[in-house]
């Protein structure tokens, strides 16, 4: 491939950010060259030419030599004392190839790779690959959140070397997660597929991953907790009491009534006094703040919860929103807006729009200052996720999509509302005695609707009780015996899973969904009306995994090597050392496993038979996909 003498190079994670950024910095018109199905973007600036490349994520990986890939010949256990090599992916070879060639007639490379340690990695890959070709170039690392022209400009004064200290972090887990997921991976599929090949067809396998297995142990866990959950029948009292000419319904106020000769007694006593009188008539106003900037596992849950989007796909729909300017990076920990954020002029960027101006201009510009809600997380290296251009949601729709159009009017009616006032409701209660008894309501009346306004998700409904005080008679209308039953807790959802992962350190911010997903494609579990539900081969793995060695599925476990990782980010301790640590512990593990090989075996092998309808179902819905 024939290229002119280039003075900088442009190196992006993606071909949209490549191509933005190439927009923001040529003094002239971009030239678009593909290269197979990869684009370079050509531009003038300051009278020199430059070049854009927008990469697809990682172009190198961990793996073991041919030696050791295959499963039958090497024991799972000698993997632990095998260092994998760094290889070119497969599909990364044309990248390889460009930044060969473009190093070879380049002086500069700045590094505009996303701002987080994936991107730090990577940003090393591309200077091993760039410098094998010219050893003289001069690399550059800008730092930005958000695909504007002013972020680039502003990330451009300012450029940094880059930080070997979080690429190390992300390596050191790359090679952890090959190692220990490669090693029990296949000593657990081996184990039943010398024991019941036909069981497990040939195509699959049962994997283990340090951060896959204990997600899969905290949905089992409340899976079980339901099935263990003893349900046991009681009876309450409804009744209906006029409260000044407004009828009202009641409840029993100690819910539960264990028998029902009780229950009828004290029917029985209520309905012979047919009045009653009111004993607390409270009404209390309470303020109710606004939520905090959002960070990643918020949107995911949030989106979850309110707009019925999967975590994997929030994270794909809001990296393209990212990719395309419309929002700031969506990889963040942290729930604090910086002061060097300009508020008030990225809330102007709305006062026009058709949606959210009118709210704007009267509810938030108005104000003399613009004051937000802070968090106490701050990763500092990026801002809360807040949106970064104003586009009208048909055109949104338009480029991302129904569920893209939803999750970008979700996260501009976020930030909004951490800018926008208190709302104001009361809290109603009223208690009524009656025939000895005691029978309470309670109500909510929204006073001022504040940050509800635009900010709708989390509006409670209204039922008004009517004014009455101490003392008061009321009316019983009517009365009876209700039959219930005890409930037992729900399955996992997938926002609350979410929330646990972020509490125990299963992940980081860029892989949790990952994680969910990939036991859903191993068959582990699958969500249905947003619960996570696990499949009797999923069950028995995680159980008969916790039965041997606990520490395999313990949440707490993770969570102790990601805190070891961070050492490595903080410079504290170097990455072979937390390697070799985490290895040593997990080889413990492995043998404590294998010396149970038959037990784990019989298990997993009965829980086999019920997965055949369930594969063949997965197969037939990926094919009509």
């Amino acid at each position: 491939m024939k290229l002119p003498p280039i003075d900088t190079v442009v190196v992006a994670e993606k071909n949209s950010v490549a191509r933005n950024i190439a927009s923001f910095l040529a003094e002239n018109d971009v030239k678009t060259i593909k290269v197979r199905d990869v684009y370079l973007y050509f531009f003038k600036r300051e009278g020199r030419l430059w070049a854009a490349i927008g990469l697809r994520g990682h172009l190198m990986d961990y793996d073991f030599s041919e030696r050791f890939r295959n499963w039958w010949s090497i024991h799972p256990r000698k993997l632990f004392f095998v260092t994998p090599a760094r290889i070119i992916r497969e599909e990364s070879r044309i990248f390889v190839y460009l930044l060969r060639e473009l190093a070879k007639r380049s002086r500069r490379v700045i590094l505009a790779l996303d701002a987080d340690p994936e991107g730090e990695s990577i940003c090393f890959e591309v200077m091993d690959i760039m410098r094998s070709a010219n050893p003289r170039l001069i690399f550059e690392r800008i730092w930005f959140s958000a695909v504007t022209k002013q972020d680039i400009l502003n990330a451009l004064k300012s450029p940094r070397k880059p930080n070997i200290f979080l690429a190390k972090k992300c390596f050191s887990r790359m090679l952890l997660d090959l190692v220990i997921g490669a090693s029990f991976t296949r000593f657990i599929t081996l184990a039943i597929k010398r024991r019941a090949a036909k069981l497990l067809p040939a195509r699959r396998f049962l994997s283990y991953g340090p951060c896959q297995s204990p997600v899969l142990f905290l949905v089992v866990k409340r899976a079980l907790e339901r099935e263990n959950f003893v349900k046991k029948k009681y009876y309450s009292i409804e009744a209906k009491i006029d409260i000044n000419g407004k009828i009202i319904k009641f409840r029993y106020e100690k819910e539960k009534i264990e028998k029902i000769d009780l229950a009828k007694k004290i029917l029985n006593e209520i309905t012979a006094s047919k009045y009653g009188e009111v004993i607390k008539a409270e009404y209390l106003r309470r303020s109710v703040s606004p939520p905090i900037p959002l960070n990643t596992v918020e949107m995911e849950r949030r989106a979850s919860r309110f707009l019925n989007i999967r975590p994997r796909q929030c994270m794909d729909l809001a990296e393209a929103l990212y990719r395309n300017g419309l929002i700031s990076y969506p990889r963040t920990d942290t729930t604090i807006y910086p002061p060097t954020l300009n508020l008030r002029r990225l809330v102007l960027m709305f006062s026009k729009h058709e949606v959210y101006g009118e709210y704007v201009t009267r509810r938030i510009l108005s104000k003399h200052k613009i004051v937000a809600t802070r968090g106490k997380e701050d990763d500092k290296a990026h801002p809360p996720i807040y949106p970064t251009k104003s586009s009208k949601l048909i055109f949104v729709k338009r480029k991302f999509g129904e569920k893209g159009m939803k999750l970008y009017d979700f996260i501009v009616r976020h930030f909004l509302s951490t800018l926008s006032s208190l709302a104001l409701i009361e809290k109603q209660e009223i208690k009524v005695k009656i025939g000895g008894h005691v029978f309470i309501a309670t109500g909510l009346k929204i006073l001022n609707e504040g940050f509800y306004e635009i900010y709708p998700y989390e509006k409670p409904s209204e039922k008004v009780l009517p004014k009455t005080s101490i003392g008061h008679k009321a009316r019983l209308i009517s009365a009876r015996i209700v039959e219930k039953e005890t409930r037992p807790p729900p399955y996992l959802s997938e926002a609350e899973l979410l929330r646990l992962m972020r509490i125990y350190g299963i992940g980081t911010d860029a892989t949790m969904q990952d994680h969910i997903q990939t036991n859903i494609e191993r068959g582990y579990f699958f969500i249905k009306n947003r619960q996570c539900i696990p499949t009797p081969l999923g069950k028995t793995i995680a159980l008969a995994l916790y039965s041997i060695v606990p520490e395999l599925v313990s949440p707490e476990v993770r969570g102790s090597i990601e805190k070891e990782l961070s050492l490595i980010a903080s410079g504290a301790k170097e990455s072979k050392e937390v390697v070799e640590n985490v290895k040593a512990r997990f080889l413990k593990y492995f043998d404590k496993l294998a010396a149970s090989e038959e037990k784990f075996a019989r298990a997993v092998i009965e829980s086999l038979k019920d997965m055949r309808d369930y594969w063949d179902k997965a197969t037939s819905r990926k094919r009509r996909r």
